[in-house]
């Protein structure tokens, strides 16, 4: 009997939830994101269900028309550090930026929290959106680099950051006190780069970790997002509007791993949704639309504004066909912002419709339902070939992880697609991903 492929569980972890109105809620903590131990709580209730990871998104800039939970919060690196002392099994990944930040510090701090977490760290390298406008004025720029551009240098950077990673040899430290070695020198080896846009010389000042480098994470849909996830990333996140899209994604992503050495299973796919779990669908349905009665229309499109080029929606009225909306080029995020334009046009939506079509935590879709209802769902996107696994961004925190680990996960696990226990203890090897080779050891290998 072949045995049933198990998918993979991710938890965006943010302030009181994704869902732009989630603060205002009852039941929510409003100053969620800055509170170490309602977010520690939240890491432990997906710790409890078995997640892979707790994940951490970030931004450089912010404004007026920023996610609430956006406006106040941890830098990331500093906050999975935080939870890495309050957990012991889940994966534990942050954003950090290829545009603004410079390898060699960015490499430390990585494989520093990769240590103190005992390997379960990923990185989710982005080369960053620009939301406002104006994120580069907080880094003595005065323009944002073109989509192209951050990507050319994305590819220079992670290279540069795996090298540094692989400075020391596992064994270089040998601690000898008798014969006086502290290391071994002819197995610390040097980063020595120079490209068009970095210049690294290294070695690092840091060990590799147990799970050898943390893992590599994206999220990138474009072409050259694509291209560099198919080279360097060992999970992708995506966002498609439904299963034929992703199904038609997933194949093109994977195909393109081959000319690179790599095999389909060094890559998974997690889709984000944003399950709301009732015992009855009726219930699943007055939960979702307990929390769209909490939205302010206009303050919704200022959410969406960042993803459509930084619109101002004020100028139009709720009615008004979106289609009609000036949508100026963008130089953020350009898979959601054409998939984006592709259903608005599809299905000629209003302007006062756009947030709760557009943005999984406000939309009404397959995973409002039962836990039958959307352990069902799940499998559907395993089997079908549309993801490996699923970010869940719950709209309302910790209301709905709990509901979630409590009522969908026995589910998963009873039709065995889910781990009943952690069979390991780092990051990879949840992810059932290899320990990277050394480089400077794999080039001393002679045949």
């Amino acid at each position: 009997m072949t045995k049933k492929k198990e998918l993979k569980l991710a938890l965006y972890l943010i302030g009181a939830g994704m869902h732009v109105a989630a603060w205002k809620h009852p039941s929510a903590k409003v100053n969620a994101s800055i509170d170490m131990k309602a977010l520690q709580k939240v890491a432990q209730i997906a710790e409890k269900g078995k997640f892979d990871i707790a994940f951490v998104a970030d931004s450089l800039a912010i404004n007026h028309e920023s996610h609430p939970h956006i406006l106040n919060r941890f830098d990331p690196l500093i906050q999975i550090t935080a939870l890495a002392a309050a957990t012991t099994k889940i994966g534990l990944g942050a954003t950090a930026s290829t545009t603004y930040s410079e390898p060699y510090v960015l490499a430390r701090q990585l494989m520093s929290v990769d240590h103190i977490s005992e390997g379960r760290v990923g990185w989710n390298l982005v080369t960053t959106a620009d939301a406002t406008g104006e994120t580069a004025l907080n880094f003595s720029r005065d323009k944002h680099w073109e989509h192209d551009h951050r990507y050319e240098r994305a590819e220079e950077f992670i290279d540069v950051v795996q090298s540094l990673w692989d400075s020391w040899e596992d064994d270089a430290f040998v601690y000898d006190r008798d014969n006086n070695i502290f290391y071994d020198r002819n197995k610390v080896h040097e980063t020595a780069f120079k490209g068009e846009y970095l210049s690294v010389k290294g070695p690092l000042n840091i060990a590799r970790s147990v799970q050898g480098q943390p893992v590599i994470i994206q999220a990138g849909a474009s072409k050259p997002g694509q291209k560099l996830a198919a080279r360097t990333a060992e999970v992708v996140f995506v966002h498609w509007d439904d299963i034929e899209k992703s199904k038609v994604h997933y194949r093109h992503l994977k195909a393109q791993l081959a000319p690179f050495g790599r095999t389909e299973e060094e890559l998974l796919v997690f889709q984000g949704i944003s399950p709301i779990v009732g015992d009855t669908e009726e219930e699943a349905i007055r939960k979702y639309n307990e929390l769209q009665a909490l939205v302010d229309p206009y303050e919704s499109l200022k959410f969406v504004s960042g993803y459509m080029g930084n619109v101002d929606f004020s100028k139009y009225s709720l009615d008004t066909p979106a289609i009609e909306v000036d949508f100026p080029k963008v130089n953020s995020i350009q898979s959601h912002f054409y998939e984006h334009l592709e259903i608005i046009k599809k299905e000629n939506l209003k302007v006062g419709e756009l947030y709760a079509r557009l943005f999984g935590p406000a939309k009404r879709d397959a995973f409002v339902g039962t836990p039958t209802q959307i352990a069902d769902e799940m499998e559907r996107w395993i089997t079908e070939e549309a993801a490996d696994g699923f970010m869940l961004q719950f709209s309302l925190l910790p209301r709905d992880i709990e509901d979630f680990v409590n009522k969908v996960v026995p589910i998963l696990q009873e039709r065995g697609i889910y781990r009943k226990e952690y069979t390991g203890s780092t990051l990879r090897e949840h992810l059932g991903l290899k320990k990277p080779q050394n480089r400077f050891t794999k080039s001393k290998v002679t045949h």
